[in-house]
């Protein structure tokens, strides 16, 4: 039994950038068919998407496998075996839901087939005397149950309708254009947000590099001052053994000493409290370099949404000629027709006064 397409939908492919690790590749000019599918042989789940005569997805699904949604259209999940990351880029925010669900519920079929297949082979271990290749095979022949709100059947004939559904060509070429519009404004507004987001981070990041330099220079003073309050403790003790003659002398000395030490306790807790005051810097370049990522992928997208909008408005641009240039056709018959009426109506008029005559 061969594979059995389960659940599909349009989506534009992308694939990471061997070389940086950073930047998306377009894997196909538009959006195609990406379709999860079950190998009944081998009971695996697999995501398959063909642009043109070639594979561009080809990927088995693994319990450790994630899809991620790093915007409100785009997801994306990274593939071990293929040495890959694959991205999606959808229409609308519902469809990426769907695949997201999808993904999650066979990612989990995966690991009760995973599961299964390991306690299936613990009991034909030889340690426990027991053998049953024939269930185990009956077994590998469907897939397990899985709760997706309808049967495969029912997803796989919507997925087809949704396909079939076609207006006229005006329709079409307006509805396109509509969409194209408003994910790209959509795009665009979470693009300048991205952007307004990355510049404040950067503008945090400058600010805490100011303020650490800030602390430093305050920190070797402190030090500076402590270290000299130190000395003078020292030579004042240095003193004290020279000159305690009087008892007077000796308790003012020692109340200074006093004075000294807590001086020096008050600007080490000083000391402990800005070094505790340290931002983490780690942790602001990483959410810099996530809000960089975004902006790149969205981009990516922008650019791919600019073209489909030129696309459709040079069709609609060229249905609607062609239209004006069929009515324009039709006028110049209608005209021709008119007078021809008339004409008839004159002779039918001139045969009357002659018959009359």
């Amino acid at each position: 039994m061969g594979e059995q397409p389960i659940f599909s939908l349009k989506a534009h492919v992308f694939q990471i950038d061997p070389a940086t690790k950073r930047n998306w590749i377009p894997a196909s000019k538009h959006a195609v068919t990406v379709s999860f599918f079950f190998d009944a042989g081998r009971s695996v789940y697999r995501i398959i998407s063909v642009g043109g005569t070639k594979a561009i997805i080809n990927s088995t699904i693994t319990p450790n496998m994630t899809f991620t949604k790093t915007s409100q259209k785009f997801g994306q999940w990274a593939d071990s075996r293929a040495n890959t990351v694959y991205g999606l880029g959808f229409a609308t925010e519902q469809q990426l839901q769907q695949f997201s669900e999808q993904f999650k519920e066979f990612k989990e079929a995966a690991q009760l087939v995973r599961d299964k297949s390991q306690e299936k082979f613990e009991l034909l271990s030889p340690g426990l005397n027991i053998s049953s290749p024939q269930v185990l095979s009956e077994d590998r022949q469907s897939p397990p149950l899985l709760g997706v709100n309808g049967s495969s059947e029912d997803k796989l004939f919507r997925s087809k309708s949704a396909d079939m559904e076609e207006s006229t060509e005006k329709e079409q070429m307006r509805k396109m254009l509509s969409e194209g519009s408003i994910c790209q404004r959509n795009s665009d507004a979470e693009l300048f947000s991205l952007r307004d987001s990355n510049t404040k981070l950067v503008a945090a990041l400058h600010e805490a590099n100011s303020s650490i330099d800030q602390w430093k220079k305050l920190l070797a003073e402190y030090q500076e001052e402590t270290d000299r309050l130190r000395e003078q403790v020292a030579e004042l003790e240095a003193q004290s053994g020279v000159s305690a003659s009087s008892e007077t002398g000796s308790e003012e000395l020692t109340q200074t000493v006093a004075e000294m030490e807590a001086l020096i306790r008050a600007k080490d807790e000083e000391i402990k409290i800005l070094r505790s005051k340290k931002p983490d810097l780690s942790e602001m370049e990483k959410e810099r370099e996530e809000a960089c990522q975004r902006i790149q992928d969205l981009e990516v997208m922008n650019s791919e949404l600019d073209k489909r909008v030129r696309t459709a408005e040079s069709a609609l641009a060229s249905s609607q000629d062609a239209r004006s240039r069929a009515e324009s056709t039709v006028q110049k018959v209608i005209e021709t027709l008119d007078v021809k009426i008339y004409d008839l109506s004159h002779l039918r008029q001139n045969l009357a006064e002659l018959l009359e005559k």
